[in-house]
């Protein structure tokens, strides 16, 4: 394992500086790793990671790219805080990295790959036995798989969605905090935290200690947004401080900007239908269909803008995509009636043509009658 990990590929590369057993475990004095006197035990394999990690002259001579202060992170962090009390069940650098086998965080193989770390993670925070002391839940694993980003990164493999090192950091990592999380959020979806932080939403979450992104939409088990978290009835968040009674404005607008969004999703639905319809009667709807993505964008516009809590501004959006709905179902409609103007006039083209041959026909056998007539007299 040694040799295919890091420290084993990079010794293995010869030079004067090399990270090898007697380098973690020591020479004569060897103890297991149980014993509180082994430079690996839980609480003392931080310092000795950081004889090398933390000199960034012998660091130079491996990986100029590798930071120098994990120490002092992981010191600010609960887990450090924790191991310095002596708490040897509190992670440090081989409970995450592993210790023989350890690889670089790019490393597919690596228990600190974006693919692999909320594994990693839940080898800890999914044991119930060794999380009862802190009173932590164990089924944050369980949530963040079946959530929005979990299925994104363990199911769909896209290593841009985060996994639990990009919301609570890596050495330096904590708990996240009322604030913490949600500024964490803002940084992949910054929009949307503009336009709460303007919102008048900031200010009463503010007074109340409330977190923001996670009141509404979870921590661990985020789903996908949809227009059902939004209105006054008994199954959306807004109804969570909103009632006909407390916050009454706010119930009020909710219902209204969910009823506005509703009708696009009608208009947006009849569109749609309209387009195929088009469609299978080989008609050219192209340009219709083009102009449905400009629908779905509004729909897409909606959903950030409803962050501003601000039912004309909501509004406006909706009314843009409801507008280009229309203009896709008036050119849908267009394009059905035209077939079946083409249709009819088949029909009755062919009806008339039909009705002219027999009249030809008959006409001729009028204009033959008299010959043959005189051709059997004679």
């Amino acid at each position: 394992m040694l040799k295919a990990g890091v420290h084993g590929k990079s010794s293995l590369k010869g030079g004067e500086r090399l990270a090898e057993c007697t380098t973690c475990h020591g020479a004569h004095g060897i103890v297991s790793v149980q014993d509180p006197r082994s430079p690996v035990s839980p609480l003392n394999v931080i310092k000795t990671c950081t004889r090398c990690h933390a000199d960034a002259s012998y660091m130079r001579a491996y990986n100029l790219k590798l930071p120098v202060d994990q120490l002092e992170k992981y010191r600010t962090s609960v887990h450090g805080v924790r191991n310095a009390q002596g708490d040897p069940r509190a992670a440090e650098c081989a409970s995450c990295h592993g210790s023989h086998d350890i690889r670089p965080a790019g490393d597919v193989k690596s228990r600190v790959y974006a693919a692999n770390l909320p594994g990693t993670c839940a080898r800890c925070h999914s044991d119930t036995a060794r999380m009862a002391p802190y009173k932590i839940p164990t089924n944050q694993y369980e949530l963040y798989a079946k959530s929005v980003h979990g299925v994104g990164l363990l199911e769909k493999h896209d290593l841009s969605a985060p996994a639990c090192n990009d919301c609570h950091g890596n050495h330096g990592a904590t708990p996240p905090g009322l604030e913490s999380i949600s500024k964490v959020c803002g940084t992949c979806h910054a929009l949307n935290a503009e336009l709460f932080a303007a919102s008048p939403h900031k200010s009463a979450f503010d007074s109340r200690k409330l977190p923001e992104c996670e009141t509404c939409h979870g921590n661990h088990g985020i789903v996908a947004a949809t227009e059902q978290l939004l209105g006054n009835t008994a199954e959306t968040v807004c109804t969570r401080c909103h009632t006909g009674t407390d916050n009454v404005r706010g119930f009020q607008a909710a219902g209204a900007m969910r009823l506005i969004t509703d009708s696009l999703e009608q208009e947006t639905g009849r569109a749609r239908a309209l387009v195929q319809e088009a469609e299978q009667k080989g008609m050219e709807i192209s340009e219709a269909k083009f102009r449905l993505r400009d629908v779905r964008q509004s729909r897409l516009e909606a959903r950030t803008m409803v962050h501003a809590f601000n039912e004309a501004r909501y509004r406006e959006v909706i009314v843009k995509g409801r507008t280009n709905a229309e203009t896709v179902a008036a050119e849908a409609s267009t394009q059905i009636e035209e077939y079946y103007f083409r249709r009819w006039g088949l029909g009755i083209s062919t009806l008339l043509i039909g009705l002219l041959g027999v009249s030809l026909y008959l006409w001729l056998r009028k204009i033959e009658a008299p010959q043959k007539d005189i051709a059997r007299r004679t």
